[in-house]
């Protein structure tokens, strides 16, 4: 392990809601690594820590603002990684991304916020690679487990030796959730606020390349791809007689793939293409049910982004949740998920990945980002050689695929044919 540095991980927005639930695994499971707390307020930093139990009570605490980047440049000199829950990240992010991609320190987040991540790309991955930082993004429910399945098939396909990857679809076959956070309303309302009002930022939203290192390397998508979403009937040989529509998450999650895609010089395939569906049964409703849910989504996006500013911002602050709330403990724990990915190779072999976790998708992110963070903190000598604003599998594939089983992930291939 690297000890020149204080800490091992510092945990900016630990008095958030994301950032509490990471704070209790953190605790449950990093007794390996040198943690601290950071965030605005001592005082609700402390009441935190003291929440968490004896295996945290020695756990330093720093006060760091985005409003004041020298106290971010201050954690990020004194750390190896920083994992942030502090969202929206469009708002809050870019600062500590410019402190990590300085100090040359390792960096995890949470966003699914299409414009900050370009914008992440935009001005620090050249310093990043430059100063040695990982800075990976979106490395909770959004999306590692649409990045990871992807990595799955790749590196199955690769042992089998059965060719690159071609189509590949990841279906969200099982899914119960209550509720959602304050955190990611505010990042989801804060997307479609930006591209209300600003044209570029439209065009760089709707163009299913936002991501990508090389456009022309790119194979075309189709229509229905365009925005990482499938719709209809039978997407899947294995799933004859079944109705999908649109994941809201799949336009965001495709560039995820993509970018890893990229990222590795294209060891998935140059044929490689990509899409999300949500699972609706095979049920005489069903095929209503995929037209109105992808309609929907199309309608959110044009409709959405292009004139949500009109919207009076009071009217909205009314009807969404406040920052720092989410689903309780109950409600947690009788949540799970189960994604399926099915592709098929340059050879014609049929392969599935599958990845779900008994929890909701908060309670499941505060798993996987705590794992991000341990992984970038613990296994540096078995990561990849990647340095830039990356994602999950680009930088930590094979020792995070590791982590997240033994902590109870199901994640697993299977040859169909």
């Amino acid at each position: 392990m690297n000890t020149e540095r204080e800490f091992d991980i510092v945990l900016y927005g630990a008095t958030g809601y994301s950032g509490r639930l990471t704070a209790e695994y953190l605790a449950r499971q990093g007794a390996q690594a040198r943690i601290a707390l950071a965030g605005r307020d001592t005082g609700r930093l402390r009441a935190v820590r003291q929440a968490l139990g004896p295996a945290a009570q020695d756990w330093p605490l720093l006060v760091a603002d985005a409003s004041q980047p020298s106290t971010l440049a201050a954690v990020a000199e004194r750390t190896q990684v920083v994992v942030t829950t502090v969202g929206p990240y469009a708002q809050y992010g870019l600062p500590l991304v410019a402190a990590c991609a300085t100090a040359g320190t390792d960096y995890a987040d949470l966003t699914g916020e299409l414009m900050f991540v370009r914008d992440s790309i935009d001005l620090y991955h050249k310093q990043a690679v430059d100063t040695g930082a990982r800075i990976v993004v979106s490395c909770g429910f959004d999306s590692v487990p649409s990045d990871l399945n992807a990595y799955q098939l790749y590196r199955r396909a690769v042992q089998d030796g059965t060719g690159e990857l071609t189509d590949t679809t990841l279906v969200l076959r099982s899914f119960n959730q209550l509720g959602a956070s304050g955190g990611t309303v505010a990042s989801l309302l804060g997307t479609m606020r930006t591209a209300s009002g600003d044209a570029q930022a439209r065009r760089i939203i709707n163009d299913p390349y936002t991501f990508t290192t090389d456009r022309e390397a790119e194979p075309e998508l189709g229509r229905q791809r365009d925005f990482g979403w499938r719709r209809g009937r039978n997407v899947a040989p294995e799933l004859d007689g079944f109705w999908v529509g649109g994941f809201v998450m799949g336009p965001y999650n495709a560039r995820i793939v993509r970018r890893s895609n990229a990222l590795q010089d294209w060891s998935y395939g140059r044929r490689f293409r990509y899409a999300e569906a949500l699972s609706l049964g095979r049920s005489f409703a069903a095929p209503v049910a995929s037209a109105i849910v992808t309609a929907s989504l199309g309608a959110a996006n044009g409709l959405g982004n292009r004139y949500f500013r009109r919207l009076p911002r009071r009217l909205v602050e009314l009807i969404t949740p406040k920052p720092g709330a989410g689903p309780g403990v109950a409600a947690r724990k009788r949540g799970y998920y189960t994604v399926e990915t099915y592709s098929t190779t340059t050879t014609g072999a049929r392969y599935l990945a599958t990845f779900g976790q008994n929890c909701d998708a908060y309670q499941g992110t505060s798993v996987l980002l705590g794992e991000s963070g341990l992984a970038l903190a613990l296994d540096r000598d078995r990561l990849s050689g990647l340095r830039g604003v990356l994602t999950p599998a680009a930088a930590m594939g094979d020792p995070l695929l590791a982590r997240l089983a033994a902590a109870g992930v199901s994640v697993r291939t299977t040859r169909l044919g």
